[in-house]
This record gives structure tokens, C-alpha cells and sequence, in this order.
């Protein structure tokens, strides 16, 4: 491929991955940039099972007490904080990364929840939040059936 081709696509690249709506790439490196400011989005699986819905969220490394769970204007809400500093010294080398960030999900709930019976487990870097369902009532009721009403013809 000629030079003047090579340095085209270059600059097409980096025109492509520069552009405001690639923030996390960055031409050539084409790396994650982690921080305070940028979120996390875990992994989340929501599912009924047992006449309840379950949302079950991937949270490795987390422990409880970084993890809140609420229930907000209809929604089960799902958030915190993740905090990881790993420090290693040797003889002629010193190496530390730190990790960072936040998330928040949030889970629409149906209608007439009760929220004292919303249950939260976390254990082994999951936790799985449970939301018992509403069954509707079988309700009948019978209804009338009727014969068309007569036409009365007006007086002439």
C-alpha cells in the first residue's frame, strides 16, 4: 500500500474515533479510561420465577456494605460504589493500580408492590434482590344479556 494511502486511512481513523460520540476510544491505544467521574454498568438479569421477579446483579469484588438498594417512585434502585487499591513491592520493582467507580441501575416494578417483602441477598459477588407479585384476583361476574329495544314508531 502506497504511503499516501497508509496516512488517508490514519487520518480517518483518527477523524472517526475522535469525533464526540467515541469518548472511551481513543485512536491508536484504543483504551478504557477508568475514573471517579465514569460510571460501571454491571451486569443485570431480571427474570420472573415463583410468582416474583427477580433481578440478580453482577457485583465481583464488592462487598455489602458498598451496595445500596432502594425502592424510588416505582423502581428498584441499585447502586454504589467500587474501590480496589493493590499495592506490590520487590526488590527493584513497585507496582500500584487502583480501580474506581460507580453504578447505578434501576428496575421498574410493577404496580401494588409491597415493599416489606422485597428481599436483597448478596453472596459471592452477586446479589439478587426479590419482589414477590401481585396475582390478580379471578374475579366473575355475570353479566345480563338483554334483547334490542323496539323501535316506537312517533305519531304522525
Amino acid at each position: 500500500m502506497a504511503k499516501k494511502e497508509t496516512s488517508l486511512i490514519r487520518s480517518e481513523f483518527d477523524r472517526f474515533f475522535n469525533e464526540p460520540g467515541w469518548p472511551g476510544l481513543q485512536w491508536p491505544a484504543f483504551r478504557f479510561r477508568q475514573g471517579v467521574d465514569e460510571g460501571w454498568n454491571p451486569g443485570v438479569d431480571v427474570f420472573e420465577k415463583d410468582n416474583r421477579l427477580f433481578t440478580r446483579v453482577d457485583l465481583p469484588g464488592l462487598k455489602k456494605e458498598e451496595i445500596k438498594v432502594e425502592v424510588a417512585e416505582g423502581h428498584l434502585v441499585i447502586s454504589g460504589e467500587r474501590k480496589r487499591e493493590e499495592e506490590e513491592k520487590g526488590e527493584q520493582f513497585y507496582r500500584c493500580e487502583r480501580e474506581y467507580g460507580t453504578f447505578y441501575r434501576t428496575v421498574p416494578l410493577p404496580d401494588g408492590v409491597r415493599v416489606e417483602d422485597i428481599n436483597a441477598v448478596f453472596a459471592e459477588g452477586v446479589l439478587e434482590v426479590s419482589v414477590p407479585l401481585m396475582t390478580p384476583k379471578a374475579e366473575v361476574k355475570s353479566v345480563e344479556v338483554k334483547e334490542p329495544a323496539k323501535a316506537t314508531k312517533a305519531a304522525a
